[in-house]
Formats: C-alpha cells, structure tokens, sequence
C-alpha cells in the first residue's frame, strides 16, 4: 500500500478569532456562520509539494473513487523501484516509461503534466517543503503554475487544504462561487444555477475586503452554504476554472 498520510489536523490558525472577526464584520457572513456550525476544516499535513501535487494531477477532472484507484495503481507501480510504502520520487517518474503511467490508467496529458511536475520539481520550480512555508501565497502560485496542468485554482487548494493559509478566496471555484450567491446575492436554493446566477471575480473580492486576513475561512462557509442548500454535510471544492 502507498505510505499513509498523517492524520488530518485542524489549520495552525485561530479558527475562533478568524470566526469572531468575520461574523463582526460581515453580518451575513455571520448568520451563515451560525447555521452551519463549527469550523471543521482539517489540513493534510502528511505530504511533499511534490507529492500533493501529483495527488492533484491524478485526481483532476475525474470522480474521487476512479482517482483514487488510478492513485493507487500508479504508486503501486513504483513498488519493485522505490520499495513498499514509499512514494516515488521525482527522479523515479522521469525515469519511468510511459508505458508503465498510461498501465496504471492516466491519459496521455496527465502524464505529460507529471513528468512536468517531476523535472520542475527537481530543477528548484516546485519548491522544497522548506522553503515553500516561508514563501507568500502569490510566490507559490507564481512558482507552481509553472507546471503543466497546474492552474491557480489547484495551488489556491494546495495552500488551504495542505500549507493551512489562512486567506485565500478561490474565486473561480464553482461551489465558492454558487454560496456566495446563496448566501449574499438571493440565489434560491432550489433554483437550477445558471452562469448569470453566480457573481464575477470582482464582486467577489470587493466584498471579501472585510474578510481580510481570514479569507480561507469565509471561504470554506461557501462550501457550507452550497451544503445546507443540498442537505449535504462535507463541503466539496469544485474547480470552475479551465486553466487548473
């Protein structure tokens, strides 16, 4: 089996200050707050950039059960290679066949985008786990659009959900975009969404100023907001840009 990740931790941040302030200053935000509940949020801590980020290749544009088999198959490839229970490094996915990636079940593109991934990674593009935590946020996306089939939308992801950055507003991501509407703009919940339902990037960043510094947080109540809508109850970002 790959190596396991560490258990998922809530974000290092103070999630209870990032509540208090963005409820203070936004008192629609706040009610939304109250409806769905605590901050439950968790980082997966467990991973290199490089590995996460060959997570996020695989995983993109396919439903998470497939993801997850095509994964599996891939790291369990590497096995005869790099041993048991231990990712391949960058050096073992330039060296591997194409052949043994499109076996595993990954298109022509996502290889392209991995072997991409492997030789940025070690060239310095794709920084260490180091030195990507002193970076700043649009450092990182700088750095890591870079590679092929990386787009904004993914390292905004790779910042909140793996690094725990506490103020990044993903605005082309569709359930962000859908809870904002809900939540600030009337959007019913049971009406069939539209593009002209849901609110461009600049309305979106002009009203999340007052959610400064804590963006992320706002952020993760759009999620919610699109779940209490469905009845669901785990938020699922959705990339709505077709550059990530």
């Amino acid at each position: 089996m790959p190596r396991p990740s560490a258990t998922p931790r809530p974000p290092r941040y103070d999630s209870a200050a990032a509540i208090a302030h963005l409820a203070a200053a936004d008192p629609k935000l706040g009610r939304l707050i109250q409806r769905a509940g605590p901050y439950t949020m968790r980082i997966s801590s467990g991973l290199s950039p490089f590995e996460a980020l060959v997570e996020s290749i695989v995983y993109q544009q396919l439903h998470g059960k497939a993801a997850a088999t095509i994964h599996q198959r891939m790291l369990e490839s590497f096995h005869g290679v790099c041993g048991m229970g231990v990712h391949p490094s960058a050096h073992h996915l330039l060296d591997c066949p194409n052949e043994q990636l499109r076996k595993a079940g990954l298109s022509h593109n996502k290889t392209l985008a991995l072997r991409d991934l492997a030789a940025k990674t070690v060239d310095g593009t794709v920084p260490t786990l180091a030195r990507i935590r002193r970076m700043a946020d649009e450092d990182i996306i700088e750095h890591l659009t870079q590679v092929r089939g990386i787009g904004r939308w993914t390292v905004e992801m790779f910042l909140m959900f793996r690094l725990g950055r506490p103020d990044v507003l993903p605005v082309s991501d569709y359930g962000v975009r859908k809870g904002f509407a809900l939540t600030f703009q009337g959007l019913k919940p049971t009406k069939k969404v539209e593009a002209s339902d849901l609110p461009d990037a600049e309305t979106m960043r002009r009203r999340a100023r007052k959610w400064e510094p804590w963006r992320s947080v706002a952020s993760w109540y759009m999620w919610r907001a699109c779940d209490l809508a469905s009845g669901k109850q785990t938020p699922q970002p959705v990339d709505g840009s077709a550059s990530s």
